[in-house]
């Protein structure tokens, strides 16, 4: 029997901090019950004292959720701790994920604290966070730049105040794969009380090595890989959910373990986090990547056709490809609609939702004759989006003639008023977001604006992805259409709302 590899996501706390991938409570159950299909064993809902937005976050997600284990991030501090035990109520099994700095620089920098209170602080917050639940987790925060001796000290003493996992951090991403490995077969050998507990890492990919680090880490006994799916995250991200998973899965011969994962689901949660975010996945991506399973080169294509484990080490099948297949078209019913919602694990609150994504499928279904798996996904989202936005898109007619001036006519309803204007630009999306600006008055700074098509086809559904910026907070806003020009202007007004939100609801930086 080969042990298990814990795969722990999270997405939905770590992966949150890339600047504008902030995730509404919707949002997050979305894809927490996406994670829960892929069978992930712990889902990191989120960090429960960082905003009122935050906690309710974490606690919907742990009432929604019922075959993985929520778990909520905490300081090793006492209200950090009993906040996080209160919105982990409802979960069926939670976890406590506490943490403190351990290296030289965060321990003089920021804690301003002498070791020994870093270790009394540690164990103090592994004992109070067992008055919430029995599973425990604790991570020295910056390991990767601690002294091993004392990060042995603390370890020990976790160990015996009740930590069940201990999490090695990478925090910064500046180790390298052989020595991150022997890091952890140091600190299991070294530890007297080490085989009560499982070693995890959590590798960041500023050097481009979290997933190389994990794996060494894996191969020298850490059982736990944190992870984000398509490696989403602060800074260069995390090391992505897909790719470790996939290569212990490929290399069997080379690990003594394995996940319990259902890998068929991969392609389906890396979509829903990228549409949800905003964060488009580069085509050359490994695995999910559009370009992941192609072949240009003539010589690879002869040598796939005659077998396929000449070029690919993996079947496309495996991770969830060839499986967006026409599900609906226009002459589908209700019923019909409901039940494939229901197989993506989409689920609707009320009959209203409902009937206005069905409505929604049956506008975009006259629109284009093949309607994926996709194709819903980014209607409900779409839909979703939509509910208590103070800023609405009511219609929009662009005018873009050769050798002349591009012209957009925008009405909105912005808190329940109607107002209309007209501008000019250098294309009609440039037309677009003036108008909306010249209503709006948002003084925001335009950072990121993308397209991408969700299928293949000229009548496929555009994705826009925009990112803006005020005063130094960062939003993410996403729109689908058959038309680009309305889904940007969808894209925009999308972030524009985020933007609106009470600061009490924003995800701060960690």
């Amino acid at each position: 029997m080969k042990d298990q590899l814990i795969i722990f996501d999270t997405t939905l706390r770590d992966g949150e901090q890339s600047p504008g991938a902030s995730m509404t409570k919707d949002e997050k159950v979305r894809i927490a019950k996406s994670l829960e299909r892929m069978r992930v064993d712990i889902i990191e809902a989120g960090f429960p004292i960082a905003s009122i937005g935050d906690f309710e976050a974490v606690q919907a997600v742990a009432k929604a959720v019922k075959d993985s284990r929520i778990c909520g991030l905490a300081r090793a501090l006492d209200k950090d701790i009993d906040r996080a035990g209160e919105a982990l109520k409802p979960a069926n099994a939670s976890r406590i994920h506490t943490f403190i700095a351990t290296s030289p620089i965060h321990m003089q920098m920021k804690l301003r604290m002498q070791p020994d209170e870093v270790i009394e602080n540690a164990v103090k917050a592994v004992k109070r966070a067992h008055q919430y639940t029995d599973d425990v987790e604790f991570s020295p925060e910056d390991a990767g730049r601690s002294d091993l001796d004392f990060l042995c000290r603390v370890l020990e003493a976790v160990i015996d105040a009740g930590a069940r996992t201990l999490n090695i951090p990478d925090t910064v991403g500046y180790n390298l794969p052989h020595q991150f490995g022997e890091l952890i077969k140091n600190l299991r050998e070294r530890i007297p009380n080490s085989d009560k507990a499982i070693f995890s890492v959590h590798c960041h990919n500023d050097l481009g090595l979290a997933v190389a680090n994990s794996l060494s880490a894996v191969m020298n006994g850490a059982r736990q890989v944190e992870c984000t799916i398509n490696g989403l995250g602060e800074r260069a991200g995390n090391a992505s959910l897909e790719e470790v998973v996939m290569a212990v899965r490929t290399r069997q011969d080379m690990f003594d373990c394995d996940t319990r994962l259902d890998t068929t689901q991969i392609l389906a949660a890396s979509r829903l986090v990228s549409g949800v975010t905003g964060f488009i996945v580069q085509p050359n991506k490994a695995i999910v990547g559009a370009n992941a399973f192609a072949h240009e080169s003539g010589i690879h294509q002869d040598g796939v056709l005659k077998n396929r484990e000449t070029y690919e080490i993996m079947r496309a099948e495996d991770v969830g490809w060839n499986t967006n297949r026409m599900v609906l078209g226009k002459h589908s019913g209700r019923n019909a609609f409901r039940s494939r919602l229901k197989e993506l694990g989409i689920e609707l609150e009320s009959e209203e939702d409902l009937n206005t994504a069905f409505m929604r499928f049956k506008e975009l279904a006259d629109k284009k004759h093949e309607v994926f798996d996709e194709d819903i996904q980014a209607l409900v989202s779409d839909t979703l989006t939509e509910d208590n936005e103070r800023i609405r898109l009511i219609s929009m007619r662009v005018c873009s003639e050769t050798g002349e001036i591009p012209v957009a006519n925008v009405t909105l309803a912005v808190d329940d008023s109607e107002v209309k204007t007209e501008m000019k630009g250098s294309g009609p999306v440039d037309a677009a977001f003036k108008a909306i600006e010249s209503m709006v008055q948002s003084h925001t700074e335009l950072q990121l604006y993308s397209v991408s098509n969700i299928t293949s086809g000229t009548d496929s559904q555009g994705e826009v992805s925009v990112r803006l910026e005020k005063g130094g907070r960062i939003v993410s806003g996403q729109g689908t259409d058959t038309d680009i020009v309305i889904a940007s202007a969808k894209a925009y007004i999308n972030a524009l709302n985020k933007m609106l939100l009470p600061s009490d609801r924003a995800h701060p930086q960690v």
